[in-house]
């Protein structure tokens, strides 16, 4: 089935996507806002090419691209080096960085100066950043300093440790009750956006009514303005332990396996390459040739 991008709607903006939430009471104008992780050059194009709104640098590169066992290793450089890629392979979708552990947990001149970076250096147009009230400070000195925040609040992986692992979160109506007021305290301080991760679908939903600003979920429901996945997920690039908020739309990682093992297969029986593959020299040019190296001695065949 082939989808044509939205490439109409033009160069998305934080207005714009500020907008939509101003529009989304009227499902007429109603659209949905998307968003995918991309960690290199040819993955952004493509995900460009397909009309998706936002291209998220995410910190689970270091999961699936540099092979860490959790994002928390990612450095600052490292986020940096994927970020530039991705922006060169970007033209219409926003491109948001997500913030490395320890790139934004320090004084806040220093965490400035961080996502400045990512501005400055990597061309991004946005960061992201994961937690609640202990981020508030930091989201209002960006945001005065020009450098547009989405928030995230629900599982936020860096801190997986403190929260007892990858577990849902907001299941208690206090907790519950805590997810809405760290969203509209997010708001407050200036994001744009905020993702909702692992919650509930019914407590996304009223964050969702409740804000003013766009909501990206994943795994927190379709009330959300939008959604969010990492490709790799999306593509059956991952292997292991899938989360339940992930649909796969392929199944890559059996066709690229199936691809090689058969250029394997053809390489050691000699049917690659084919007369199609190779290149070709004149007849002539080819005698000379032959002239030429005989001066060389005998081949060792």
């Amino acid at each position: 089935m082939s989808i044509l991008p939205n490439q109409d709607h033009g160069k998305v903006t934080v207005p714009e996507l500020m907008q939509r939430k101003n529009l989304a009471a009227d499902s007429r104008n109603a659209r949905k806002v998307t968003c995918l992780t991309a960690y290199d050059y040819p993955t952004a194009r493509l995900i460009d090419e397909a009309g998706v709104d936002i291209v998220l640098v995410g910190d689970s590169v270091a999961m699936v691209m540099l092979g860490y066992d959790s994002t928390l290793p990612l450095t600052l450089d490292e986020a940096l080096h994927h970020t530039k890629a991705v922006r060169r392979g970007v033209q219409r979708a926003l491109v948001v960085a997500d913030m490395p552990y320890g790139s934004y947990h320090g004084e806040i001149h220093e965490s400035l100066r961080n996502a400045m970076r990512f501005v400055k250096e990597a061309g991004a147009e946005a960061v992201k950043i994961e937690g609640g009230e202990r981020r508030l400070e930091l989201i209002s000195r960006l945001t005065e300093a020009e450098i547009p925040v989405m928030g995230h609040v629900g599982l936020t992986p860096q801190s997986s440790t403190m929260l007892g692992g990858f577990k849902t979160q907001g299941k208690t109506s206090e907790a519950a009750r805590r997810l809405v007021e760290e969203a509209l305290e997010l708001e407050a301080a200036g994001c744009f956006a905020v993702v909702l991760e692992a919650v509930p679908a019914p407590v996304g939903a009223e964050i969702t009514r409740r804000l003013r600003v766009p909501t990206i979920g994943i795994g927190a429901g379709a009330g959300c303005d939008g959604q969010v996945l990492v490709y790799h997920d999306l593509l059956g690039l991952t292997e292991g332990h899938i989360p339940r908020f992930v649909k796969r739309y392929a199944n890559l990682s059996r066709e690229i396996r199936d691809a090689l093992e058969a250029y394997v297969h053809d390489v050691r029986t000699g049917t690659f390459p084919e007369e199609q593959h190779t290149y070709t020299i004149s007849d002539g040019e080819l005698e000379r040739f032959e002239e030429a190296v005989e001066s060389l001695g005998p081949s060792r065949d």
